[in-house]
């Protein structure tokens, strides 16, 4: 039996499961961010998601929609997914190779167990809305190879 200051630790799956069915409800954005599995039928350890964030108004990604390709490991939620834009896009914590830099998003670099896809999410449009990212953009439609 658990005691008062033992903490319950939900198994990867389980909580994997849980964030599909926010993903699936759209709890946890306000239709700015979507997820959702790549491969409901063919991935029974939901490890390869698609994500999508529509650019906030008034910025140079207003109106776009970007795709992202997202991994959650063996190891997640202990480590932080792993996310690759699809859609080009020109910001601080993305490679040329459309890769998110861990180092280069603090929601990913300060990754908490209590963290979701989610949230890395959001903080990607929050930082698309940052007038530090009023940077030129690559052409609508342009994807990484």
């Amino acid at each position: 039996m658990a005691s008062a200051g033992d903490t319950v630790v939900v198994p990867r799956n389980f909580r994997l499961l849980e964030e599909l069915e926010r993903g699936e409800k759209a709890q946890d954005q306000l239709g700015q961010v979507s997820y959702g599995l790549a491969d409901i039928d063919n991935d029974n350890m939901m490890k390869h998601w698609n994500g999508t964030i529509i650019g906030p108004g008034g910025t140079p990604f207003d109106g776009r929609i970007y795709a992202l390709r997202i991994e959650c490991g063996e190891n997640y939620p202990d480590v932080p997914p792993y996310l690759q834009f699809e859609t080009k896009v020109n910001l601080s914590c993305v490679t040329d190779q459309g890769v998110v830099d861990p180092r280069a998003l603090p929601v990913l670099s300060q990754w908490r167990r209590s963290n979701t896809i989610a949230d890395a999410l959001q903080a990607i449009y929050k930082l698309m809305a940052s007038p530090s990212s009023r940077k030129p953009q690559p052409p609508e439609g342009a994807t990484y190879a």
